[in-house]
């Protein structure tokens, strides 16, 4: 982020933390309207965040670490979701993953450090019949062969 979004941003988790100011059954709530303003919660906004609903810092970070739908690093601007599930895993997901990681040079759990892509192994996607798949943001990817990994990646900027 530039300054100036940063310094807008850092306005709106102000007017957010005002609003839910000593409310320390909000936090959840602070926590998803806060990383949605950021992509992810980094430290100083976590502290922000404990100091604005009188918690601990301990508290705060117990509920970030233990919820999987917070973040504490940055991630890509596309999720790649590749499925786990058994039709996926009979049907060659394995192959797919690789040809994934080899496309955009990360691991599973890692997101590349142009902040395109963000690589997420998931228990499944509940697109059984088009297995295997993987999901791009929200959209499904099906009856995939390694050979169309490359197209795919590159329909997301």
């Amino acid at each position: 982020m530039d300054s100036k979004t940063m310094s807008t941003t850092n306005h709106k988790l102000e007017l957010i933390l005002e609003k839910y100011k000593g409310r320390e059954e909000s936090l959840i709530t602070v926590l998803q309207k806060a990383q949605d303003l950021y992509g992810y919660l980094p430290h100083e906004v976590i502290v922000r965040v404990a100091e604005a609903l009188d918690l601990s810092l301990s508290r705060v970070y117990g509920v970030v670490t233990f919820y999987s739908q917070f973040y504490l690093k940055p991630r890509g601007r596309n999720i790649i979701r590749i499925c786990q599930g058994t039709a996926c895993h009979v049907r060659g997901i394995k192959k797919i993953i690789g040809k994934v990681k080899e496309e955009i040079g990360i691991d599973e759990g890692e997101t590349t450090e142009d902040l395109r892509f963000t690589l997420e192994s998931v228990a499944c996607i509940g697109a059984c019949g088009l297995a295997p798949a993987i999901m791009v943001n929200d959209e499904t990817h099906g009856r995939l062969t390694p050979d169309r990994v490359p197209l795919i990646l590159s329909m997301y900027e």
